[in-house]
């Protein structure tokens, strides 16, 4: 009995593929693998998880791809059917049919070069590259306290991007917390929903490099200019590298205006607040202040189990309550050790075929998160504060001028900023409702006064115990 087509054409690609890799990458990789279906020229294949899918398509699509262009002709296309835990499966296509493109626009450089590395040069219709990447949109990124504001802004502008209240967008927030998936995901949508628009996402180094190139170059700083100022929106990513380079912040400051002034929507990221920015020229920080900053803060305990089910969920795997509950609680400083952790988990359990349980969690656990104590919060400070000094935790947060409370409230400020990383703003609003200035200006204080009072001195020396205690 003859074999179906569809087998028939993965069988022969296998063959193909296991000539040229290694026999354990090969049982590894392929041997999981179940040719579903073939309609026309396109391969559905059934595959164990999202993960694996991942892996294939980072390491081994070209060799699947000539193999398939091979057996069914130039037109192959190759699909895949994620095997996901209680049946639920979801067909996902390969890399090749998941491009974001920006329409072609009309540029002439100088000398007809053009020195930009999103054109390619020597044509007058030039494709600009969004250099967005589809795995970071809306649908997987998951919304909780510490960024509902950011996304929701980040929607509304997806709506109207130019025409709100929102420009510039100014994200920031330490390392890991999803700056770049949400400044992408606004750029997918507006892709989505305006299909004609110029999005461009381009990292701060990477646009000081090519201000770099374009002064090196005779008349290129012109056309550098000229490109910037066609975007309809423009995606900054890392905007605090720009500190102490005063050319590279000079021609941005001329891009930002011309876009502003007509309307394209910008988007910019930081690690760090506009009032808490160095290094930049006053005139370049009070436009990041024109829109909204909203700040992405380290997500909850509530929010840490919702994104380790979304991702588990997408990976194809399905995790015991005690096991979300122990990673949850052990992984508490970003999103980006959240991933790692379950990919390290994932790939582990795929090679050795163990189940994912608790005690494998804990082994693979405390060998790749740091086992440091977790950061003091600032709530922990300003009760410790507030039983130290023997006031009421409502009195620190009024209005009131009286110097025991002041000095109290100064103190919980300045260790605030020196034990944890929230941001001046961010201590503010929540030790006393003050705005950045007053908080650095109550660090500078206690500054001070540790260095030339005894008894202040000792004061912040006992509190800093409790809160060693406390932790």
């Amino acid at each position: 009995m003859n074999e179906p087509r569809h087998i028939q054409v993965w069988n022969n690609c296998l063959k193909m593929i296991q000539d040229v890799i290694p026999p354990s990458n090969f049982r590894t990789w392929f041997k999981p693998i179940k040719a579903v279906s073939l309609e026309g020229n396109s391969l559905l294949i059934e595959v164990p998880s999202d993960f694996f899918r991942e892996y294939l398509e980072e390491h081994y699509i070209d060799y699947i791809s000539k193999a398939l262009i091979r057996e069914v002709g130039g037109n192959a296309k190759l699909l895949y059917k994620v095997k996901v835990s209680k049946g639920n499966n979801f067909t996902i296509p390969a890399n090749n049919e998941r491009e974001l493109k920006n329409k072609s626009v009309a540029f002439i450089p100088e000398a007809n070069k053009n020195i930009n590395p999103f054109v390619y040069p020597g044509i007058q219709q030039v494709n600009i590259d969004p250099r967005l990447n589809p795995i970071y949109n809306f649908d997987n990124f998951i919304e909780g306290n510490c960024n509902r504001l950011a996304r929701a802004a980040g929607l509304s502008i997806a709506d109207n991007p130019g025409n709100n209240a929102y420009n510039p967008l100014f994200i920031y927030g330490g390392p890991g917390l999803g700056k770049t998936h949400l400044s992408q995901a606004i750029g997918i949508r507006i892709k989505e929903k305006f299909p004609e628009k110029i999005v461009l996402y381009v990292e701060a180094n990477k646009f000081q490099t090519q201000y770099m190139d374009a002064v090196t170059q005779k008349n290129k700083l012109t056309d550098f200019l000229h490109f910037y100022q066609m975007i309809d929106v423009l995606i900054l990513d890392d905007v605090h590298e720009f500190g102490d380079k005063p050319g590279t912040q000079n021609a941005f400051f001329h891009i930002f205006n011309q876009l502003h002034q007509t309307n394209k929507q910008l988007v910019l990221t930081s690690d760090k607040s506009p009032a808490e920015l160095t290094g930049l020229e006053q005139r370049l920080l009070s436009r990041f202040k024109w829109g909204l900053s909203a700040e992405l803060l380290p997500p909850s305990f509530e929010t840490r189990i919702k994104i380790l089910k979304a991702k588990s969920y997408k990976d194809g795997i399905e995790l015991s309550d005690e096991v979300l509950n122990y990673l949850a609680k052990r992984i508490t400083g970003n999103i980006r050790e959240i991933e790692g952790m379950l990919h390290s988990l994932l790939a582990y359990a795929t090679f050795t075929k163990e189940n994912i349980s608790l005690e494998l969690t804990e082994k693979l656990t405390s060998k790749i998160v740091n086992d440091h104590k977790p950061q003091v919060s600032l709530d922990t400070i300003r009760k410790v504060v507030c039983s130290y000094f023997g006031i009421s935790q409502e009195s620190i947060a009024s209005k009131t001028r009286k110097r025991e409370i002041v000095q109290a409230r100064q103190i919980a400020m300045y260790l605030g900023r020196s034990l944890t990383k929230t941001s001046l703003a961010s201590i503010g609003s929540q030790i006393g409702g003050k705005d950045h200035a007053t908080v650095l200006h109550a660090c500078n204080t206690v500054a001070d006064l540790i260095d030339t009072d005894k008894v202040f001195r000792k004061y912040v020396n006992d509190i800093q115990q409790k809160l060693q205690v406390a932790k």
